[in-house]
């Protein structure tokens, strides 16, 4: 699976830690930024990230920030986009199962290292359930 993955400066570090999780597991990464631990703007990473997806060069994306929530929020506002915002296993589980999410929202000031391996795993192992969640989900358009 093509995977995207940005983040802002507060999420630097542990982007850099999870890339050679998903490498290990088969997949592409395509690493849209930042590049550098200097200030940037998060909304401009969530767009490339969510571009990525929208014109279908990435099956699904991984957002950091600081809290995970700046990302979260700048990702939703794409229409085919349903981004997660997970701090534990189970909600990155149900974020795929029930919600279809297409992108993982992490907080790197949040999480520590072995935590979002973990959930990035599990976010990435599970598979969307359907049937009544797909209802759902088309009512959001």
């Amino acid at each position: 699976m093509n995977i995207a993955i940005g983040c802002d400066h507060g999420g630097f570090d542990l982007k850099k830690a999870l890339i050679p999780i998903l490498e290990q597991a088969g997949h592409s990464v395509v690493d849209l930024g930042c590049f550098a631990e200097e200030s940037v703007d998060y909304p401009d990473f969530a767009d490339r990230v969510c571009a990525a997806i929208g014109e279908r060069r990435c099956q699904r994306g991984i957002l950091i920030c600081g809290t995970g929530i700046g990302m979260s929020i700048a990702a939703n506002r794409h229409r085919h986009v349903r981004a997660a915002l997970c701090h534990e296993s189970f909600t990155a589980r149900m974020g795929r199962e029930h919600n279809d999410a297409n992108v993982l929202c992490l907080g790197a000031r949040v999480l520590g290292t072995a935590l979002a391996q973990e959930i990035v795993k599990v976010w990435l192992a599970a598979e969307f359930a359907g049937g009544r969640h797909l209802r759902r989900i088309e009512m959001m358009g």
